[in-house]
């Protein structure tokens, strides 16, 4: 038997066809435009995720028996805002997760409405990046639009929606829209009165897991996929590759280096921040976890190479900086795109500190792997502080192909660091997601534990650890030094 998972990431959706025993058959990914009308805006049309996604899942099951497909599951970019009117078109482009533009809305729900009053409501506070400033800055700009609002959708649940015609939603990728009672794994209506909506136009709420319905029958014939297959709703990308990542028991912890740079820590039990550092959301295994996301891991790599050093070659200039010496006083802070956790700072931007005729590539290179790394470990000490111990980081994201970046963050962090056999992310999650929806696996964890091994593991070095410690007391100083000259840059 088969099982597919969707994942709708920001610039691609990856399809990817998963066996019974958890081998990946086939893979296959299909780009889209992403739109940037205005400094700092990021836009995309949810058409274009519906094509592509359809072409690829078709695509991926050429030459296999359509027949022994047993269930789908979708894993999605999170925080996006996709509005429907009640003809189901949609309204206006989706506004994603890195978008900056509501500041204001933010602002107005952190300081007038409060924190503390956001946090009894729904266990976290306001974001940029989250859904909820979104539709108040859909109200506040384009009231038109706003009045034509129907459907409220997360980015994955349209897809499941123009599959299945299932109006639905899971509980881990509806934390993070900011109108979800998280510890109650219900929809607050205290923050749709603050909103200004009714609860008619947000999707019935599922586990990730479950079963929300059945193919249409107008997808089931394109794809030639029996329309009475599973479909799990799965949930959002890093709540999914924590499940393909086997972050499904205490002591567990992922790392993410992606685009963003993602900390997320599995417990059983609703707990939440008291600084409001990290979210705390509800879990795609049916738990709960903690994340602390940076708005710029690998993409500060990314940035540095590509665009300022105008190359490809990561090998070479990884290799300069792993031979560049750790105590050259070069510090980065990797704010490109300002930052979420723990400093929910949109001002903030990157720097690069202590320069001098003395650093060359390899120490600017270097200063980037060890600010995200830094950045990451600012999250990582919230969770310690909550009484998270944490034994194991398993790692996944393109930026821990490389072994020098690995070695980096067990040794900032302290704490061993494991790759994974199959480190295929948010896909390979809302594959499990859909065999323990068909009845494959009773559970996630069962699923997990039979199917994921891990290969290469990283050990804290010692002297590297405490050379660590000191430089990131140094990191950890400067953004509270230059966060008031920020909003002057602007």
């Amino acid at each position: 038997m088969y099982f597919i998972g969707v994942d709708l990431g920001t610039s691609s959706v990856k399809i990817l066809v998963m066996d019974q025993e958890g081998q990946i058959i086939s893979t296959v990914t299909k780009d889209y435009p992403l739109f940037f009308p205005k400094a700092l805006w990021s836009e995309q049309n949810p058409q274009d995720w519906l094509e592509q996604s359809l072409l690829g899942i078709k695509e991926a099951l050429n030459g296999l028996d359509a027949n022994a497909v047993g269930g789908i599951g979708y894993s999605g970019q999170m925080h996006g805002l996709v509005i429907l009117d009640e003809h189901d078109n949609v309204i206006r482009p989706a506004i994603l997760w890195n978008d900056q533009r509501s500041v204001k809305e933010t602002n107005y729900l952190n300081e007038e409405i409060g924190i503390e009053k956001l946090t009894e409501l729904t266990g976290n506070i306001a974001f940029p990046g989250f859904t909820a400033p979104k539709l108040l800055w859909v109200k506040e700009n384009e009231p038109e639009n706003f009045k034509k609002i129907k459907k409220v959708m997360l980015p994955k649940d349209y897809l499941a929606y123009k599959m299945t015609g299932a109006f639905a939603t899971d509980f881990a990728d509806a934390s993070g829209a900011l109108y979800l009672d998280v510890a109650n794994k219900k929809w607050s209506q205290g923050m749709l009165d603050i909103i200004g909506i009714e609860e008619s136009v947000l999707p019935k709420l599922y586990e990730s897991y479950e079963n929300i319905g059945s193919l249409s029958k107008e997808v089931s014939d394109y794809l030639g996929i029996h329309h009475e297959i599973a479909v799990a709703i799965g949930s959002g990308d890093q709540a999914c590759a924590a499940v393909g990542g086997g972050v499904v028991s205490p002591g567990c912890c992922s790392i993410s280096l992606g685009t963003s740079g993602v900390v997320f820590v599995h417990s059983d039990t609703f707990i939440k921040d008291p600084n409001n550092g990290l979210h705390a959301f509800a879990h795609a295994n049916g738990a709960y976890h903690l994340m602390g996301c940076m708005l710029s891991a690998a993409g500060s790599l990314k940035w540095w190479v590509e665009e300022i050093l105008k190359s490809n070659d990561y090998n070479r200039l990884m290799d300069a900086a792993k031979e560049a010496p750790l105590d050259n006083g070069l510090y980065f802070l990797p704010y490109l795109m300002g930052e979420r956790s723990p400093h929910n700072d949109p001002n903030a931007r990157g720097v690069f500190w202590g320069l001098n005729l003395s650093h060359g590539q390899g120490d600017m290179t270097r200063a980037v792997i060890e600010g995200v790394s830094f950045g990451l470990r600012d999250s990582f000490e919230i969770v310690k502080s909550l009484g998270q111990e944490m034994t194991e980081i398993r790692i996944n994201g393109g930026g821990s192909k490389n072994e020098f970046w690995c070695q980096t963050i067990a040794n900032i962090l302290d704490t061993k660091v494991v790759k994974l056999e199959t480190d295929a992310g948010p896909a390979y999650g809302a594959a499990i997601l859909a065999a323990v929806s068909a009845g494959a696996y009773p559970s996630v964890k069962v699923a997990c534990d039979q199917l994921i091994k891990t290969t290469e593991s990283y050990q804290p070095i010692p002297q590297l650890v405490d050379a660590y410690n000191r430089k990131y007391n140094s990191f950890s100083k400067l953004y509270p030094a230059l966060k008031a000259l920020f909003p002057e840059i602007e």
